[in-house]
């Protein structure tokens, strides 16, 4: 019997216990709220006055083909013929820099867009090809490299042996 009294004694501390902690808990954390009121009552921390700003900005309707200076805005494609067709085909895949960097003859330009469709899923252009090439030809033709140009208005003297 007196071991039954002392379980009995020794669950009733214990969920005494639990429960002065879980009040202790309770009351520490309306105090800090209430503290944090007091400092500041329209919670004026969690707010913000700076303008919210999205990640994606889609520009206006009459802003996503702007020329400006001959220059396509939204891509930076010199403006000419051929240039829509070339950004409604290329850049869906592609970035235009990417597009405009690889400056390349027409017999290169043919065998690049051959591969793409082989093995990148590219889809058969059509009439747009030879539209396309145009454009990108016209406009991003391969540059020379190789040696500096020639130096000219130079005096040049000779070294004394």
């Amino acid at each position: 019997m007196k071991n039954q009294n002392h379980n009995k004694l020794k669950r009733d501390f214990q969920e005494l216990y639990r429960k002065i902690i879980l009040a202790c808990a309770v009351i520490g954390i309306g105090a800090i709220i209430l503290v944090y009121l007091i400092i500041d009552p329209s919670f004026s921390t969690f707010k913000t006055d700076a303008p919210q700003t999205e990640l994606v900005t889609i520009p206006e309707e009459d802003d996503y083909d702007k020329i400006e200076n001959g220059i396509h805005v939204r891509t930076g494609f010199i403006d000419a013929p051929g240039m829509m067709v070339t950004v409604q085909n290329c850049t869906n895949c592609h970035s235009a820099k990417l597009v405009m960097q690889n400056r390349m003859n027409e017999e290169r330009w043919k065998s690049t867009i051959k591969w793409m469709q082989e093995t990148q899923n590219l889809w058969d252009l059509g009439e747009n090809e030879a539209v396309i090439i145009n454009y990108l030809v016209t406009n991003y033709p391969p540059k020379k490299l190789g040696r500096r140009a020639v130096l000219t208005d130079i005096e040049w003297y000779q070294f004394e042996e």
